[in-house]
């Protein structure tokens, strides 16, 4: 199990579903310490599994709450009493649960959160719309419309590309932070040059995934009717990716922005996210901690878990919610130029003698980010910049309901333990 220090918090832990430049880990507790000895420990993968431990010839697992048995006395060669009979193995249904719970999280931001992604970055960069999907009940409508026109893969296009542009961060940021001072995480005592030092960590690994983030933009736009799958593959996000840092490859349009007038934005944008959501975040649990009337107790995972996988959820929500704007505009400059064709958004027509759907081009011609604000602005109006707003609130209460759906059937297995 891979654990970061004790000592450490990176100001976020868990990260938000739809953005691929964020991670994802969830805290655990070491379950036989003393309350007043217990740490967080922020880890990026489930934790080990009672019984996968190095075990002597006729030992067993420990259980929780077990008390170490005397010298003499039975048991004492294994180096534990045994088991009393009735009571279950607290220990390992924390860790099971644990191991649970953040499969639960990690499915759901990264698999079926998905079309509410792809669905939101189409109205972001559909400027022809006139229906902006401010709401879920329209968005669920069309979704639908265009899941029966071209299938069940149609909105969860571009899967693949999201996990590769969130390796690629992750890599970039654990590079940057062992070839540089600054530090990848901040302790609790931190100085201002330290956070400094870390937001921009924060924006220079935003500006390395750029290129790759624009290509896995593209392939969660395109429609599936103009997509080869013959010579579509796994890696072309990054092929796309190179080719765009380098401009070689296939012609784009003259339309097509360089890099550089997005470094900026895109380095704006990732700082912010990572600010909001990671104050709100401690915000949340300071709130939570203080209004509790009882102790919390290490050895519940309902106390272990939760509170840190709901702060984070906050989080992610209100600094998306802050951010999307910014979003729009950033997605609109990424796909300019690159001749790509989208589903439209209003819903599926009848084209010729066949039912087919509906597909646009998309045609912008912004000159940079400030001159994209003021189109917005000027010809949409304050509502174009939440274009696909309802998309993130299905989103979000998609992974608010899986939360405490899990949260509801793990209480009630621990109450079924206790009574058994």
């Amino acid at each position: 199990m891979a654990s970061r220090r004790p000592d450490s918090f990176d100001g976020l832990g868990y990260r938000g579903r739809d953005d691929p430049l964020y991670g994802a880990s969830y805290p655990v507790r070491s379950a036989g310490a003393p309350a007043e000895l217990q740490h967080h420990h922020w880890v990026t993968t489930p934790p080990d599994i009672p019984g996968s431990r190095n075990l002597h010839h006729g030992e067993r697992t420990p259980q929780y709450d077990e008390p170490l048995g005397e010298p003499g006395a039975p048991g004492a060669a294994a180096g534990w009493d045994a088991p009393q009979p009735g009571i279950p193995p607290a220990e390992q249904l924390n860790r099971f649960a644990g191991f649970g719970i953040g499969l639960v999280s990690l499915f759901t931001e990264n698999v079926l959160a998905h079309p509410c992604i792809v669905f939101r970055r189409q109205c972001q960069v559909n400027y022809h719309a006139r229906c902006y999907h401010l709401t879920p009940f329209s968005a669920v409508a069309v979704m639908y419309t265009i899941t029966k026109a071209q299938g069940v893969k149609a909105l969860w296009k571009g899967m693949g590309s999201t996990f590769i542009v969130h390796g690629i961060t992750l890599g970039a940021e654990g590079i940057i932070s062992e070839f540089t001072p600054l530090p990848r995480e901040l302790p609790h005592r931190w100085t201002w040059k330290q956070l400094a030092g870390h937001l921009l960590l924060k924006g220079l690994t935003a500006v390395v995934a750029l290129p790759f983030y624009c290509a896995s933009l593209i392939e969660t736009v395109q429609s599936e009717i103009v997509r080869d799958d013959a010579s579509s593959g796994l890696l072309d996000c990054v092929r796309e990716g190179l080719t765009r840092l380098l401009g070689v490859g296939a012609p784009h349009s003259r339309r097509l922005l360089p890099l550089s007038s997005m470094l900026l934005p895109a380095a704006l944008h990732a700082v912010l996210r990572y600010a909001i959501a990671a104050s709100v975040q401690r915000a949340a649990l300071w709130l939570h901690q203080r209004g509790r009337k009882q102790r919390v107790d290490p050895s519940n995972p309902l106390d272990a878990y939760f509170p840190e996988l709901a702060a984070a959820w906050a989080g992610s929500l209100v600094a998306d919610i802050v951010l999307f704007p910014l979003e729009t505009v950033l997605h609109r400059l990424g796909l300019q130029g690159t001749r790509t064709i989208i589903d439209a958004t209003d819903g599926v027509v009848a084209v010729g003698n066949g039912g087919s759907p509906l597909v646009l081009p998309v045609n912008t011609q912004y000159d940079g980010f400030s001159d994209c604000l003021h189109a917005i602005r000027r010809k949409e109006g304050v509502g174009g910049f939440y274009r696909g707003f309802g998309a993130l609130a299905m989103q979000y209460a998609l992974h608010g309901a899986l939360l405490a759906a899990a949260r509801t059937v793990l209480r009630l297995l621990l109450l079924d333990g206790k009574t058994s």
